[in-house]
């Protein structure tokens, strides 16, 4: 057997290790992160005002910094299963950090936004969720609104997508009595175990255009925001792939939003929050709102239905009700139900969990879940942008 050497630990590793417990702060019982920390701010008590120590001090003040309309977090929220409230954080703040460490949040980073198997730049189901937080957000705090509920409300909305893009909506509806919705499976389903405010999962089960109206301006914000970051980021990236050109854009984008992410960005964005700081209304004003349903329709034209996406979406199609087939029939081999040791084969139960599965899986574990278990040939996979 070839001998390998062992490197000897170098001197970086040691610098390292040597920072495991931290460092002494200026008083013996606090430890600090750097050798050198001097980072500090006034103690709680010797503040006048004393600035929000509590929960209830923190709802105060962030009471008087809402607007009228604007959702107030509320103890420890209205929730399904009762809850304490936190000892610092608001109701909305703790569904917020719920979601980010879900597991059904994570596997959205191997989920299609638009290309399946895209580069490493362009956008996963994971970083579009990420952008439209971030245009929440950039439209809810300049409006008085309650930023840690629009920002929940982005992060969850699309957790309930299956693998494969929007095509998995068509794959699984078939099997439930009614129907798929990634919207309203996202918030019933996929986020029900985290036992999440009835503000949070209304605004995820109605963040689609073709669902009933949010019952909060937070999850109106949200509407707007997703179909704000798809169209630009979207557009974004299929002309980094070269299925389009800026040029292609139609005069009254181009003219009105600009030729790039940034500008339209900041139009769409800007728009909004002067429509709402002049009416009241969430909504967008005619001319901003007219760019974008152009802006919409030209991707729908050129990118979502291309040649290209609609086989793409075909394969996908195939692949998962295939899987489900297979998962009904075998249904111990679902690891959940394993666990609660089994149910009939055939039976409703069996089916619905067979599609909770096969909605969870990411894109690339659908597909090898497909060639070691169903030997689904390879030439019928759905393809990214190099096959």
């Amino acid at each position: 057997m070839e001998d390998v050497s062992v490197e000897p630990i170098s001197e970086r590793a040691r610098r390292w290790a040597a920072t495991m417990s931290g460092y002494e702060g200026a008083t013996d019982d606090v430890t600090v992160a750097h050798r050198d920390s001097t980072a500090t701010i006034a103690p709680l008590g010797t503040r006048v005002p004393s600035f929000a120590g509590t929960l209830a001090a923190r709802e105060e003040l962030l009471d008087a910094l809402l607007a009228p309309g604007a959702t107030r977090s509320m103890g420890g929220g209205d929730r399904d299963r009762e809850e304490e409230p936190d000892e610092f954080r608001t109701c909305f703040e703790r569904d917020r950090d719920r979601i980010l460490h879900s597991s059904a949040f994570r596997r959205l980073a191997g989920k299609t936004q638009v290309f399946i198997f895209p580069d490493d730049h362009m956008r996963t189901r994971l970083t579009h969720a990420l952008e439209v937080a971030q245009v929440a957000t950039g439209i809810a705090r300049p409006l008085g609104l309650n930023v840690a509920l629009a920002e929940a409300i982005a992060l969850g909305h699309d957790c309930g997508h299956g693998p494969g893009g929007h095509a998995s909506e068509e794959a699984l509806d078939p099997f439930l009595e009614n129907g798929f919705d990634h919207a309203t499976w996202g918030a019933d389903v996929s986020l029900a175990p985290l036992n999440l405010c009835r503000e949070t999962l209304d605004g995820v089960r109605n963040h689609s255009w073709s669902r009933p109206a949010p019952g909060t301006p937070e999850g109106e914000v949200v509407s707007w925001a997703d179909r704000i970051a798809y169209v630009c980021h979207d557009f974004e990236d299929a002309v980094s792939a070269g299925i389009v050109t800026s040029d292609e854009l139609p005069g009254i984008v181009r003219e009105r939003c600009g030729l790039v992410r940034r500008e339209q960005l900041g139009a769409f964005i800007n728009g909004m929050i002067h429509t709402v700081h002049e009416t009241g209304v969430v909504g967008m004003d005619a001319r901003h709102a007219e760019a974008l349903a152009a802006f919409r329709a030209f991707n729908y034209e050129t990118i979502y239905l291309r040649d290209a996406s609609q086989h793409q979406g075909s394969a996908v199609v195939s692949m998962l009700r295939a899987l489900v087939e297979f998962y009904c029939a075998h249904p111990m081999m679902i690891p959940d139900v394993a666990k609660r040791g089994g149910e009939d084969e055939g039976s409703t139960t069996a089916l619905r969990d067979a599609v909770a599965y096969v909605a969870g899986m990411t894109d690339r574990f659908a597909c090898r879940s497909a060639v070691t278990l169903l030997e689904w040939p390879e030439d019928l996979l759905p393809s990214g942008l190099d096959r």
